[in-house]
């Protein structure tokens, strides 16, 4: 599904405009402008020293040890990585569905990150987890000029990831944005989200109906994705039998994330859509207002 969104970027620019993407814990005893790695660089800052292997670039050979030891070592240096946002929103169909207030709420959540980051003299991409996961053309830029948001994917974002994985930035932050409602696993998508991640930040954003629906009766539901029919009588037994199911697949989202180190916000679409308010990720330490 395609919507108009061009008014819900702009809202996001608007609202990001007051925020700025926070350092995460693991990184921030690192300097502004440059985030320093684990993983061995070409930077000026010196790490270590190791006995020099055959194909070693032989400009890293510490000559003046060698003269004292006459024993071969190589200079090893501390990678430079310059600080970036990854948003991955989940663009499958369940995210459209009439009123269609949670892809609106990720359009807008999507922009106001990017603008945050930007604050923060920190790049960004935003990818679309549809067919395949690929980035959104202009997504290095101003929200406004992005290319269109397609909520249109008949299956779930693991998926997308497994048929072309994003290639995200090494050591970046990445937010993934999504309603979360599918069957399987969550450890696997987070696994590779969580992979040379400096943070991972999962929001689960869901619209009022998905957290108590309102009707009652007889009624025929059609799968979202794969337009599945199924006749079903709704009542208050088969309600709290739903949000018991929707409780178990939560806690089993939070317990993935606590072990992959990532965290887990949760958003509803109408509030936020209301309010602009972002008082949840700033409490998560995602945002700074």
């Amino acid at each position: 599904m395609i919507l108009n969104h061009r008014n819900f970027l702009l809202e996001g620019e608007r609202i990001g405009l007051r925020y700025s993407l926070a350092v995460p814990k693991t990184t921030a005893a690192t300097l502004a402008g440059l985030q320093t790695g684990q993983r061995v660089g070409s930077s000026l800052e010196f790490k270590d020293h190791r006995d020099y292997q055959p194909g070693d670039d032989l400009r890293r050979i510490d000559w003046n040890a060698f003269a004292r030891s006459d024993k071969l070592t190589v200079k090893l240096f501390r990678e430079e990585i310059t600080p970036h946002l990854d948003v991955l929103i989940d663009g499958s169909r369940s995210m459209a569905i009439e009123p269609g207030t949670k892809a609106q709420a990720a359009i807008a959540l999507a922009a106001a990150l990017a603008v945050a980051a930007e604050n923060a003299g920190h790049s960004h991409s935003v990818w679309m987890a549809r067919e395949f996961c690929e980035p959104l053309a202009n997504s290095a830029g101003r929200p406004s000029t992005w290319a269109e948001l397609k909520f249109d994917f008949r299956q779930h974002p693991l998926e997308s990831f497994s048929r072309v994985p994003p290639k995200l930035r090494r050591q970046g932050q990445r937010i993934f944005i999504s309603d979360l409602l599918w069957l399987g696993e969550p450890l696997q998508l987070l696994q590779q989200l969580s992979l040379n991640a400096a943070s991972v930040t999962v929001v689960q954003l869901l619209s009022e109906s998905d957290l108590a629906p309102v009707e009652r009766g007889r009624m025929r539901l059609v799968d979202s994705e794969t337009e599945e029919q199924r006749e079903i009588f709704i009542d208050d037994a088969a309600i709290k039998r739903y949000k018991d199911a929707l409780a178990r697949h939560q806690q089993n989202w939070h317990r993935a994330c606590r072990q992959t180190g990532a965290a887990l916000i949760e958003m509803i679409a109408e509030p936020f859509l209301a309010t602009w308010n972002l008082e949840a990720l700033v409490k998560a330490g995602v945002l700074k207002a």
